[in-house]
């Protein structure tokens, strides 16, 4: 950890809504004129699309049938650990990007499911914010997260985790149910290995929690609507993050305490809980920074 060069990351499941958190930190740092370098966690897989798919094809004709982006063996947690490392020492470090898609892919003259050359970020930044699946990971070689500065967590519960997986995979990536529910299956022992205990490190998480039956998620026609959801928000030290929860229940309409370290609002207001409680923590990490 580093006062100096402090380290955000934001982690949760793929499907789990880590791009609100990311939202809400952009317009933080916009309002406060922060300047971050943003590190994606996709760039710390170890394998590009095609070479994943044959990773996966040996690990599955080996009798591994569990490989995945989940766990170690497909990322290079000890380059993200470096990462975070050098830039909490340093305020510098190197990263590369993991192309998408075509029109990302594009202005690098590469193919989508490529990764660009690791190259020096620019100099001047005043934090480094993360965001993907292993912004806490710790294992027996590595420990990410005793490096980062502040650890948000994102996790819906599992079946909504699932739907909204399934819907997206589906909608935006043309896969099938089918497809999408082996690639859930497959991931299961690595999620619950290394994708859930980070949730026991994590500063803050928030859990969206819906109020409409969603016991069979691959059933499911439709993802229940923040109106029928709540956002359980739980911090694990609110002394260390100086929170004031009866400013939060006087802003946040409808919510309430579920218990002395845990917060609950509507869905709707998911956005905004998020920027009002992360902002003065972003402010504290500054003035920390500064002096």
């Amino acid at each position: 950890m580093s006062k100096k060069h402090p380290v955000i990351a934001v982690t949760g499941s793929s499907g789990a809504g880590t791009t609100t958190v990311k939202v809400a930190f952009e317009h933080i740092f916009l309002r406060e004129g922060v300047n971050p370098v943003v590190i994606e966690g996709d760039s710390y897989h170890k394998y590009d699309r095609a070479a994943m798919k044959v990773a996966m094809e040996e690990a599955g004709a080996a009798g591994n049938h569990s490989f995945s982006h989940f766990g170690p063996e497909a990322n290079v947690f000890d380059k993200l650990e470096e990462t975070f490392r050098t830039y909490g020492e340093t305020g510098s470090c190197k990263r590369r990007y993991y192309l998408h898609s075509e029109e990302e892919a594009k202005p690098y003259d590469q193919k989508p499911g490529e990764f660009t050359p690791w190259e020096d970020i620019e100099a001047g930044t005043d934090l480094l914010f993360y965001e993907g699946l292993h912004g806490g990971i710790v294992t027996d070689t590595v420990d990410v997260a005793k490096h980062v500065d502040l650890l948000i967590g994102v996790v819906p519960i599992v079946n909504l985790e699932w739907i909204q997986k399934i819907f997206r995979d589906c909608e935006q990536r043309g896969y099938s149910t089918e497809a999408v529910t082996d690639t859930i299956l497959r991931r299961m022992p690595d999620y619950v290995h290394y994708i859930t205990p980070q949730f026991s490190r994590t500063d803050i998480n928030f859990q969206r929690v819906p109020t409409v039956d969603t016991s069979n998620p691959f059933i499911a026609r439709d993802i229940p609507t923040p109106d029928e959801s709540f956002v359980v928000i739980r911090f694990k030290d609110p002394k260390k993050l100086d929170i004031d929860f009866p400013f939060l229940l006087s802003m946040l309409d409808d919510s309430f305490m579920s218990r002395r370290n845990t917060l609950v609002v509507p869905a709707g207001k998911m956005g905004f809980a998020m920027e009002i409680i992360l902002a003065p923590i972003i402010e504290n990490i500054l003035e920390n920074r500064n002096r």
